[in-house]
């Protein structure tokens, strides 16, 4: 594809999170591309939900998935990999919770790495580099890169907006900065968060749990314009329309490129 794009999630970061953490690419992200602190992620505001929303562009009331467990859809419909892979594209994912793997259908992704983040130590790090290596090798038209660390280490070990979460947070943006240096001139990257947190805990409607953030960093978009009325679920038609691939027509969300 002549396009391609890098889609990084950092688990539980929320937007005063983001900005607390002291790390100077964001604000360096935000003059050089488009953001939000104020886009919506959907309820419950739990990963394996959200994730579902964000690869399917609909809420969980549609997708069926309603906890941490996966169970089959109802009613099937493509996510943004199914797409990809229909329109002969190549897509990969590193991970460190296991049960994102359900996020893509079996035999849609073509790479996949995973790490334990729970059984392991600085596993965000490792993932990026086998992400970096991957695009190095095969230049995937897609990429998905998922870090754990600064929910489950840094917010339910520590709790939200603690020293220990915002230092997760500042190693996240390190790995989204190599990320944009090694390949932002090739990629679109965008940046975002599944829900966030509060406390020790997510899920609830709180403005803590629902609001996320979210950077894009590529040629769609412009350079300082932060984004209104922003949704978990603008990712996935997002991502299709800068790939020049076909939504599935269920999907609800709108394209956020220019």
């Amino acid at each position: 594809m002549e396009n391609k794009v890098i889609l990084i999630s950092i688990d539980g970061m929320r937007p005063d999170g983001v900005m607390q953490c002291g790390h100077p690419f964001v604000q360096q992200m935000m003059q050089m591309g488009s953001y939000t602190l104020t886009a919506q992620t959907v309820l419950p505001s739990v990963t394996l939900p959200c994730h579902m929303s964000m690869f399917h562009s609909v809420p969980p009331t549609r997708h069926g998935i309603g906890t941490n467990t996966y169970t089959p859809m109802v009613r099937p419909l493509n996510g943004l990999f199914e797409q990809i892979a229909a329109a002969g594209g190549v897509s990969a994912m590193y991970y460190g919770w296991e049960p994102l793997r359900d996020v893509a259908r079996p035999g849609s992704l073509k790479f996949a790495g995973y790490l334990n983040a729970y059984a392991e130590d600085a596993t965000d790090g490792r993932l990026t580099d086998l992400a970096l290596d991957r695009i190095e090798k095969s230049s995937p038209d897609f990429v998905f890169l998922y870090m754990v660390e600064t929910d489950e280490k840094g917010g339910h070990d520590n709790g939200w907006m603690s020293p220990a979460y915002l230092g997760y947070i500042s190693t996240a943006i390190d790995n989204v900065k190599r990320v944009y240096e090694a390949f932002g001139d090739e990629y679109t990257v965008i940046v975002t968060a599944d829900p966030g947190g509060h406390e020790r805990s997510h899920g609830s409607d709180m403005p803590e749990d629902v609001t996320i953030p979210m950077f894009f960093l590529g040629k769609r978009f412009a350079a300082g314009e932060a984004l209104e009325g922003v949704s978990i679920l603008d990712l996935t038609p997002t991502i299709a329309d800068i790939l020049a691939v076909n939504p599935a027509p269920e999907w609800e969300g709108k394209s956020l490129a220019k």
